[in-house]
C-alpha cells in the first residue's frame, strides 16, 4: 500500500480541497480535458464543447488562477494547456479509478 506524508500545515488541505472543488463542477472538468492533449485556444474548447466563448473563459479563469491550466499568447490567440504533469497525472488516475471494477471489499 503506497503511504504518503500529509503535510501539517492546514493551509496546503485547503488547497487541495479548494482544487477538488474547481474540478468538481463537471464544465470545468471538461475544459481541462479538452486542453490536455495540447493547447487549445478558448474558441475551439467553446466549439468542441457547445459553449459560449465568454462562460469559458470565465471558467479558464478561475482554473488558471488555481495554476490548473496555464495560457500562452500567441498573436492575438490565447492558448491553454495542463499547467504541469500533476494535473494530467491526476485526472488519469482519477479516470482508471473510475473505470475498476469493484472488488466487492465495501461495507
Amino acid at each position: 500500500m503506497l503511504m504518503m506524508t500529509i503535510p501539517d500545515e492546514s493551509d496546503h488541505v485547503e488547497q487541495v480541497a479548494d482544487l477538488f472543488h474547481l474540478l468538481g463542477d463537471a464544465t470545468r472538468l471538461r475544459i481541462v480535458l479538452a486542453c490536455l492533449a495540447q493547447p487549445t485556444a478558448v474558441g475551439d474548447i467553446a466549439a468542441a464543447l457547445h459553449l459560449s466563448s465568454s462562460l469559458v473563459s470565465h471558467h479558464l479563469r478561475l482554473l488558471r488562477a488555481a495554476r490548473i491550466v496555464k495560457a500562452e499568447r500567441q498573436g492575438k490567440q490565447v492558448f491553454y494547456a495542463a499547467a504541469d504533469a500533476h494535473i494530467s497525472t491526476l485526472l488519469a488516475n482519477m479516470f482508471e479509478h473510475i473505470a475498476e471494477p469493484a472488488n466487492g471489499n465495501e461495507p
